[in-house]
């Protein structure tokens, strides 16, 4: 089927890089600047980062275009003779379903980092979205663009640590990850998993959670009792941790208050002559990050010096 252009002034016009879908809300109203395109010529986003859709949502969506019509038209860029959806895939895949054969189109300019960009933020904050799924939005961006936590965080204006700490999800096992996406565990229980710095303890944790029903709250401070080697109250005690009996009292404290403070896994080795700490990380994001931590003390104090 060929493109039907119902106004004019459909032609394809340079994309300003306007980081959310209600920007288009305005001009979308004026549908002299939309063309309507055929729906076999309209391909996904490739940079979508949802992947799970509410079937009931969508048909609902496509009763709705039937009585109504479409209030916003989607918005594409066009990519050799044919067209690449930008934003409104729910609206897309309603209109499928009310069984219509073309839909109004915004017809836009955007590069493959700015058609990304707009993905990220269009479901950065629905609610039904799966962490995991905004988490590797996040990871493949910055390795497909060679971007740093912060650099994208400018881009898409948000604070860097909202990136951070949905991006260190990644790091943990499968099994909880699973659970986080079958809403088995929050997003903060999760994250309250991750100064345990072992996967399988992370494992056995989120399993506990799952059957006995604990808040983020009460995750929090059994984790931090754990990590401290006491027992809990009025609850079943937590895994064995392996090892953890063979330093002081002391040492196990002091690797519990890093662990909290820096967010990562962290060892602390003794020996008659010292010891040292070790502070892991996984990437350079999460390196640059324990730096900037770290050395942020160092420089208040030059700068008072």
């Amino acid at each position: 089927m060929d493109v039907e252009v119902r106004e004019e002034g459909a032609e394809t016009v340079p994309f300003r890089p306007r980081l959310a879908e209600s920007d288009f809300t305005e001009e979308a109203s004026q549908k002299s600047d939309a063309s309507r395109i055929a729906l076999d010529l309209i391909d996904r986003n490739p940079f979508q980062p949802r992947h799970n859709f509410d079937d009931a949502e969508i048909a609902s969506l496509a009763e709705s275009l039937k009585e109504h019509d479409i209030l916003q038209p989607i918005v594409v860029r066009q990519v050799d003779d044919r067209f690449q959806l930008i934003s409104g895939e729910r609206r897309l895949r309603a209109a499928g379903i009310a069984g219509w054969d073309s839909i109004p189109a915004l017809v836009r300019e955007a590069d493959d980092r700015l058609v990304a960009e707009l993905a990220i933020v269009e479901n950065l904050q629905r609610q039904d979205l799966n962490p995991l799924e905004k988490a590797i939005s996040f990871q493949r961006y910055l390795e497909q663009h060679g971007a740093t936590q912060g650099e994208l965080a400018d881009r898409i204006k948000v604070d860097r640590s909202t990136i951070a700490n949905l991006v260190r999800l990644l790091d943990l096992p499968d099994a909880v990850k699973s659970a986080i996406h079958s809403g088995e565990i929050s997003q903060g229980h999760a994250r309250a998993l991750l100064p345990l710095g072992d996967d399988q303890l992370q494992c056995e944790f989120a399993n506990r959670i799952s059957r006995e029903g604990w808040s983020v709250r009460a995750t929090e401070q059994a984790v931090q009792q754990f990590l401290s080697g006491e027992d809990i109250s009025d609850s079943p005690a937590p895994p064995a941790k392996k090892g953890a009996r063979t330093k002081s009292p002391q040492i196990v404290s002091l690797e519990d208050d890093l662990r909290m403070a820096l967010g990562s896994k962290v060892d602390i080795k003794q020996s008659a002559k010292g010891g040292k700490i070790v502070i892991h990380f996984k990437n350079a994001d999460e390196f640059d990050r324990l730096n900037d931590y770290l050395l942020s003390g160092s420089e208040v104090d030059n700068r008072a010096a």
